[in-house]
């Protein structure tokens, strides 16, 4: 059984939540690019990319989320990683990114430590 993919963006003054739910595949990375494209960040706000709904995530899915890294950090903003579910960190740790992001519990976590 597959679980639709769905992204949404809640918009704060500390910066964009951007939600990925479902499942994060090379069907539907163009779509999650595309609103990571959409994103305006400014200078010293944060990106949390809350990976709480997330059913799944391949290779193209870890790319999007390296694509997230590097508009972020064009920005001169940070990025968070919040809720990530356990197979996605694992597999964050086996091909060494487990250092490449900021990770939180969850959004409200993650935006906490920004304003702090």
């Amino acid at each position: 059984m597959t679980t639709d993919f769905t992204c949404t963006t809640l918009l704060t003054a500390a910066g964009p939540v951007l939600g990925f739910a479902g499942e994060l595949d090379a069907d539907v990375a163009p779509e999650a690019l595309e609103a990571i494209g959409a994103l305006t960040l400014e200078k010293g706000q944060q990106l949390v990319v809350d990976l709480g709904e997330l059913a799944f995530c391949d290779s193209s899915g870890v790319a999007v989320l390296i694509a997230a890294r590097n508009h972020a950090l064009a920005a001169d903003a940070g990025i968070a990683l919040a809720a990530v579910p356990p197979q996605l960190s694992r597999t964050l740790d086996l091909v060494g990114l487990t250092g490449f992001f900021t990770m939180y519990a969850s959004t409200a976590d993650a935006r906490a430590a920004w304003e702090s």
